[in-house]
Parts: structure tokens; C-alpha cells; sequence
């Protein structure tokens, strides 16, 4: 296996990564700032109080998103699968 091959099949784990997990992140980011605000503007300081919303929004997307990210997943594991005989020569 060549160096560029490696460098190139390692690229595109870590892009499907960051694909995958994107939506989880960007949920999590706007539900917690979403939830800051509302408590800065209330004054209403709770810890726990960003945990519950969160969790709901980090649920709703998750189950939503789970065809998408598992079609990528088998998609990028097949490719590999696919290209293993190339890779030993």
C-alpha cells in the first residue's frame, strides 16, 4: 500500500467522521445557546436546566438522522471492502 493511498483512505474516514457527527454538534450548539440566552435574559441560573432540552434535541435528531448516517457508513465500508484486494498489492 502506497503512502498516498493510506494518507487518502485516512482523509476520508476522518471527512465521513465530521459528516457523520455535524449534526449531533451543530444541534447540541444551538440548543445550548438557545437554552444560555433564555436563562441569562430570565436570570434563572440552573445547571441542570440545559440538560433535558438538550438531550430531547440530541433524540430528535439522532433518530432522524440514523438512515442517512448508516447509508454513509455502509457506503464508506463497502468502498473499502471493495478496494482491500487493490490495497495488498
Amino acid at each position: 500500500m502506497s503512502g498516498a493511498l493510506a494518507v487518502d483512505l485516512i482523509r476520508q474516514a476522518i471527512m465521513l467522521a465530521l459528516m457523520v457527527a455535524a449534526p449531533m454538534l451543530v444541534t447540541a450548539l444551538c440548543v445550548g445557546i438557545t437554552v444560555s440566552l433564555i436563562q441569562a435574559v430570565t436570570q434563572l441560573q440552573e445547571q441542570t436546566l440545559t440538560f433535558i432540552p438538550k438531550l430531547l434535541a440530541l433524540a430528535l435528531v439522532f433518530t432522524f438522522m440514523l438512515p442517512w448516517t448508516l447509508t454513509r457508513l455502509v457506503e464508506y465500508l463497502a468502498g473499502v471492502l471493495r478496494s482491500l484486494p487493490t490495497l495488498t498489492s
